[in-house]
């Protein structure tokens, strides 16, 4: 028996017509959803200029991908686990507490509080990568969080629209981060006399991203949502991880869905090497920096408000499978572009590209899952899909330098584009799908 819904919850059923954000309590967990990623968006765009100021080493870049993406491989089941058995609103407030440490540390490694020293550069350096390991287990919990909150504040009937509506605010988060965090880098550079062995202009960002994070922790708290009750009996730990893995591998069209996402994300991450190519190939400052890795998201947003409006349902392998091919020939353009308008205009299509990919990918993950492998599931697909963020960050930082930065981003788009072409070929169900299957 499920546990009598507060005055903000939902029935299963509804119009699927209507607006998501006339649900009171959808509208605030977007606030959380939003607020998480500006904090977490500002901190990548700050600590991103921040390590490739005082080392000049693209391979460095790519070490703060590693730095997040072992920890959140780790905690990531167990998080999932967690969010099944565990009120979500109150784990999540404390994941978000956890995220405001980070830039609270970061801060005062910029201000030269520690390690200011030109001579102690390795120690910076250790300390910065160890904050990001920090991160990367407290961001395991917010996905699973979201995605079991999500069930619970919308009918089932509007998982598709509301799925569209999650997208934009997820790249409107990728979008104001990085042009905020760029913006105050810039200013403050020029603002002020920066002394050796620190890097004083991504203090502030840190601080404001320190204040996001809290405000999304606050947003959640704050949440009025029936919490479903957890279960029964408590299985062992692994069990239950492993039930979730079963429940996936045995589901064609999700792990169809994940593994394509995974592979074009991990291949095709050219925007970890953003700072580099601003500086060494764009000849650019740190403006054009958040304009660059804004571009992406500015695409994923418009094209997620038109499926607000005009959601997929026929055909919607095909258009996973062409969206993920878009995403590859744009990265390919980029790693070839020596303008910078051009490569603000590829990196704005290929956003536009991963925008249907994300839409599609998050309503089959929603309509696909039962409510009791929530938690397990979204942890499962933040393994898929967040950490190979994080692998392709350090994947395109060391064929960087073993091939040059042109040949790694070029390499990669080529190989998403094999990607495409295997999962056509192999999967007929991902061919075939439509959405109305699902339902």
């Amino acid at each position: 028996m499920s546990a009598p819904p507060s005055s903000d919850s939902v029935s299963p059923s509804g119009d699927g017509s209507a607006s998501p954000l006339r649900q009171p309590a959808f509208f605030g967990l977007m606030t959380y959803r939003l607020l998480t990623i500006l904090s977490y968006q500002m901190v990548a765009v700050a600590v991103g200029w921040h390590v490739y100021e005082i080392t000049g080493d693209p391979w460095k870049l790519g070490l703060i991908g590693l730095a997040e993406v072992v920890p959140f491989f780790c905690v990531a089941p167990f998080a999932g686990h967690l969010v099944d058995h565990l009120p979500k609103r109150r784990l999540g407030a404390i994941a978000c507490l956890g995220l405001a440490l980070t830039p609270l540390i970061l801060a005062a490694i910029a201000w030269g509080w520690v390690f200011a020293e030109p001579a102690r550069l390795s120690e910076r350096l250790w300390l910065i990568y160890a904050a990001i390991v920090f991160t990367g287990g407290v961001r395991a919990f917010l996905g699973p969080v979201y995605n079991t909150l999500f069930a619970r504040v919308l009918p089932r009937a509007q998982f598709t629209r509301g799925a569209s509506v999650g997208s934009v605010v997820f790249q409107s988060g990728l979008v104001l981060g990085p042009a905020i965090g760029g913006a105050m880098i810039g200013a403050f550079k020029h603002a002020w006399d920066v002394p050796d062995g620190v890097s004083l202009p991504a203090a502030p960002v840190y601080g404001l991203a320190t204040l996001c994070a809290l405000g999304a922790g606050v947003a959640l708290l704050r949440l009025r949502v029936g919490e479903a009750p957890p279960p029964a009996e408590r299985g062992p730990v692994f069990a239950s991880i492993a039930e979730g893995l079963r429940f996936v591998f045995r589901t064609p069209v999700m792990l169809g869905a994940m593994a394509l996402d995974m592979f074009a994300v991990l291949f095709g991450g050219a925007i970890s090497l953003a700072p580099a190519f601003i500086k060494d190939v764009l000849d650019a400052g740190p403006e054009a920096l958040g304009l660059l890795r804004a571009a992406p998201a500015v695409g994923a947003v418009l094209v997620g408000l038109w499926l607000a409006r005009r959601p997929i349902q026929a055909h919607a392998g095909r258009w996973l499978l062409g969206s993920v091919a878009g995403f590859g020939l744009c990265i390919i353009g980029f790693g070839l572009s020596e303008l910078l308008w051009l490569s603000v205009l590829l990196m704005f299509l290929s956003g536009v590209f991963d925008g249907v990919s994300v839409v599609l990918r998050s309503t089959i993950l929603q309509l696909a899952t039962p409510d009791h492998m929530r938690g397990r599931v979204s942890s499962i697909n933040s393994i898929f899909i967040s950490s190979s963020n994080e692998l392709g960050a350090f994947y395109a930082g060391s064929m960087a330098r073993l091939l040059g930065l042109v040949h790694a981003v070029v390499l990669g788009g080529c190989v998403t584009l094999g990607v495409v072409a295997f999962t056509a070929l192999k999967s007929p169900t991902m061919r075939r799908l439509d959405l109305r299957q699902l339902q």
